[in-house]
């Protein structure tokens, strides 16, 4: 029932972003049009409309799992399952006024850190759908690669004006080509004789360490193994 009050409230604050962004009037409004108690409102979000838009980022990322789900992807190069699934997260959302200023509050200080952390996650469930078993330090280096990749990607397709939004796409096969060309130098780098020998007694030694979270929810960024 909750989960179902919840949504009618995000529902009832889109039209009111695009004007009042993510704020405190958008909040008032959308518990007044929706007919919901300002206390159960404020009770479902505590941090009234920036909770708003954490649901609604996360909304998107639900969607995109779904879609995912449809697709055929059997005869996919990898690189452009990651494009397809970067691509669905973006397409996932109609609103581009309420992605905008969605970019704008979270690029506040106070809420920088909930913006990253939306990020990651997005990232995150992509890897997931992709079929990611990665647990060392590779777990972290892929998401945070792809979170560049994404956050990066949305902010030209806020501002691409191009038919069916092409220039967007050709922005993120760009970004995903460099991303492979970069995983390929590091692979030459590691069958090297010298250095492959000074990545493998140092600092890939050190984060061969780290271990992916045990759990999602959990609370933890990860693990660590003692040394031996």
């Amino acid at each position: 029932m909750s989960e179902e009050i919840a949504g009618r409230l995000l529902d009832a604050a889109l039209p009111h972003v695009a004007f009042d962004g993510w704020s405190e009037t958008t909040f008032r409004a959308a518990a007044s049009d929706a007919g919901i108690d300002p206390v159960v409102a404020r009770g479902l979000y505590p941090r009234g409309a920036v909770d708003l838009a954490i649901a609604y980022h996360r909304r998107g990322d639900d969607a995109m799992s779904a879609r995912l789900k449809e697709i055929d992807q059997s005869e996919l190069r990898f690189r452009d399952r990651v494009a397809l699934a970067v691509r669905t997260r973006i397409e996932a959302v109609d609103d581009r006024e309420a992605v905008r200023r969605g970019t704008t509050l979270f690029a506040l200080p106070i809420y920088a850190p909930d913006g990253a952390k939306l990020i990651w996650g997005t990232a995150d469930r992509i890897w997931t759908e992709l079929g990611d078993a990665t647990r060392d330090f590779n777990w972290y280096t892929k998401r945070a690669t792809l979170s560049a990749v994404y956050s990066s990607t949305v902010l030209y397709w806020l501002g691409d004006e191009s038919p069916d939004t092409h220039a967007t796409w050709e922005f993120l096969d760009r970004r995903i080509e460099d991303v492979m060309r970069f995983e390929k130098t590091k692979a030459k780098v590691r069958g090297t004789p010298v250095l492959g020998k000074v990545l493998a007694a140092g600092p890939e030694k050190l984060l061969g360490r780290l271990r992916a979270p045990k759990s999602p929810r959990h609370g933890l960024p990860g693990g660590w193994t003692a040394p031996r």
